[in-house]
């Protein structure tokens, strides 16, 4: 079995230390999401495991005929290529191949009658043929396509930054090395691409190694989670949803913990107060006893939540009305005719294919784009947020809590209660000894972190977010939800993230291209569901008339299927028993995090197992019938 193993890894980064002395192994089939708070060291971790980086000490120890492919989160690409010759760009010899080939093609179509160009065409499919590389060339093409990028020949230079993170993408995915390392792949994707990804990579047979903030696609695509929190590296098996179970009751257990130091950090405190008369030994090692108790409960981190419900400006009645609104760039028509009324409390998504002018109707409300023709009203108390896919520029030498008070010193809560700049800090997981920090040495996810939470600091009533889960943490969007949760103004907000988008809206904008525009009103997963009816009623009805053509005999069981049929509900009660048993189990596991581990593969197991049993018996209780 093929495996690459990190051996005691320390990186360091300016006077920040990101880790020490990690050590873990990835396998084949292991299909890793790596999770943590921006600038805790996810992308540098992935660097160097890809061997763009180096360690500043440790190993990386693999096979010599290992192969690892890296797609990072920002690619640097040659922009005078074309888009197929960067996809096939790489040192793997199949590739070297398919780039001689596609540019003696190219050279071929351009001089049809040159017989030199005919002969090294013959040679080069000959070898194509001996390297089995027709698959990898048909294969390049067709995840360009999916990942929405049609045109192979266009140069590198004339994409924008979502085509050139597509076509990295897919470099990445056509070499199908032992270890696939992706950074946020699904940023600038739309649903689709995100969907097909999730299924080209269920069926990729190598290793995979990713950071990403789609909380969906992690539960779905993940086998293993681990999460680098302060330094140090936790392990995790199962997926998303596992690993939040699996956190919860080792968050649980350090709690209990904590709480025990503090009752016996009560009585030592009570002890120092009273003095001592005379320094003995003993009363000495006490007393240092003490100050290392001390330092301990000074370094833990405290989870208790702050009241987010902030005070914002008052909104009137109206928010934004369009009339006959039109739009287009060139021969692309992005609003056509088209109304729109937005109300107080309103919480709206805007989705749609890449193209279809999501951003562009963002802009609008904003007021950073005129119409071609048509209206838009704003109400005279609409005070607007906007959190653009680009960062304000930032005085990069000024420290956050300077950059922070600029906006506002203190904000007041729902209830009258005031929360300072610092606090806010804090609530979005920057610890307050890093709040003298200078920008410039800040990571790009934790100064667009910082960039959040001064937009929310100018206590808006409209707030108008594009693509806000792009380049932010798990974390820090869970934080984020919360504050939109109690959030009194109205929310809209561009998105390809299914999650924030099921938890932040209730109605949707779907722009379908052309300037057509449909409203729907629930959330993103009940408007997937809604589409996935129609083309099921739709296949349905045409397999309906079908079957009604054949009438086929109907089926009796078998002497083993009987026999099954007999036994299967005793063996669905016996599993769903020994599931509330093991739920009773992992309640009651306290401090012991391995047994709660073993106790939820055991939990995983048996719930795969129940839900055959269930399929069998739906099957058998048709043929009885």
């Amino acid at each position: 079995m093929k495996m690459i193993s990190i051996e005691n890894v320390t990186k360091t980064y300016g006077e920040k230390e990101l880790f020490n002395d990690l050590s873990f192994t990835i396998s084949e089939r292991d299909r890793v999401g790596l999770i943590g708070v921006n600038g805790t060291g996810k992308s540098s971790l992935l660097k160097i495991v890809a061997g763009v980086d180096l360690p500043d000490s440790g190993d990386i120890v693999t096979p010599k005929d290992y192969s690892i492919s890296y797609s990072e989160q920002e690619p640097e690409l040659d922009p005078t290529m074309t888009v197929l010759a960067q996809v096939f760009a790489g040192d793997a010899p199949i590739l070297v191949l398919l780039r001689e080939y596609e540019k003696v093609l190219l050279e071929l179509n351009n001089d049809s009658n040159n017989t030199v160009l005919q002969e090294k065409v013959f040679e080069l499919q000959k070898k194509m043929d001996a390297m089995n590389a027709w698959e990898a060339n048909t294969n390049a093409k067709s995840i360009l396509t999916k990942l929405g990028i049609e045109d192979f020949e266009k140069k590198i230079g004339e994409l924008s930054g979502g085509q050139k993170k597509r076509v990295a993408l897919a470099q990445s995915l056509i070499q199908s090395p032992d270890l696939l390392i992706l950074d946020e792949p699904t940023n600038h994707l739309d649903f689709d691409s995100v969907k097909w990804l999730e299924e080209y990579l269920a069926r990729y047979q190598g290793a995979l190694f990713l950071v990403t903030h789609d909380r969906y696609f992690l539960d779905r695509v993940t086998n293993r989670i681990f999460e680098l929190d302060g330094g140090n590296l936790y392990s995790y098996k199962g997926n998303y949803a596992a690993f939040l179970e699996a956190k919860a009751i080792r968050e649980e257990n350090e709690a209990a913990t904590v709480e025990k130091q503090k009752n016996l950090f009560r009585r030592e405190l009570e002890w120092i107060r009273r003095g001592a008369k005379a320094r003995t030994t003993k009363q000495k090692a006490r007393i240092q006893r003490f100050e290392n108790l001390d330092n301990q409960l000074a370094s833990v981190k405290t989870s208790e939540k702050l009241d987010l419900s902030l005070n914002g400006s008052r909104l009137g009645k109206q928010v934004f009305e369009m009339k006959s609104a039109s739009k287009k760039y060139g021969n692309q028509v992005i609003l056509n005719s088209f109304d729109l009324l937005v109300k107080p409390g309103d919480r709206i998504g805007i989705i749609g294919k890449n193209g279809t002018g999501k951003s562009t109707l963002l802009n609008i409300l904003a007021g950073k784009i005129p119409l071609d023709s048509g209206e838009i009203n704003i109400g005279q108390t609409v005070k607007i947020a906007y959190y653009t896919q680009e960062s304000e520029d930032m005085d990069e030498n000024k420290r956050m809590i300077e950059y922070l008070k600029e906006t506002a010193q203190v904000v007041e809560t729902s209830d009258g209660k005031t929360i300072s700049a610092a606090q806010m800090l804090e609530r979005f997981l920057f610890p307050p000894y890093t709040h003298g920090t200078p920008i410039r040495k800040l990571s790009g996810g934790e100064k667009r972190r910082l960039y959040l939470l001064k937009i929310l600091m100018s206590e808006p009533n409209v707030l108008l977010l594009d693509e806000p889960t792009n380049n932010l943490d798990t974390q820090t969007l869970t934080v984020l939800e919360d504050y939109l949760e109690d959030f009194p103004g109205v929310v809209i907000t561009v998105s390809h993230d299914r999650y924030f988008l099921d938890k932040v809206a209730d109605q949707l904008l779907v722009l379908n291209g052309y300037g057509q525009i449909n409203t729907f009103f629930g959330n993103y997963s009940e408007y997937l569901e809604k589409e996935s009816e129609k083309v099921s009623v739709q296949v349905k009805s045409e397999a309906s008339v079908t079957k009604e053509r054949e009438k086929p005999k109907k089926k009796k069981l078998s002497y083993n299927e009987q026999r099954e049929w007999d036994g299967i509900e005793d063996q669905i009660a016996a599993v769903e028993s020994r599931l509330e048993e093991i739920s009773d189990e992992i309640a009651n596991t306290g401090s012991d995090f391995e047994k709660a581990q073993k106790l939820m593969e055991e939990e995983a197991q048996l719930n795969e197992q129940l839900e055959h049993l269930i399929e069998r018996w739906t099957y058998l209780s048709e043929l009885v019938e």
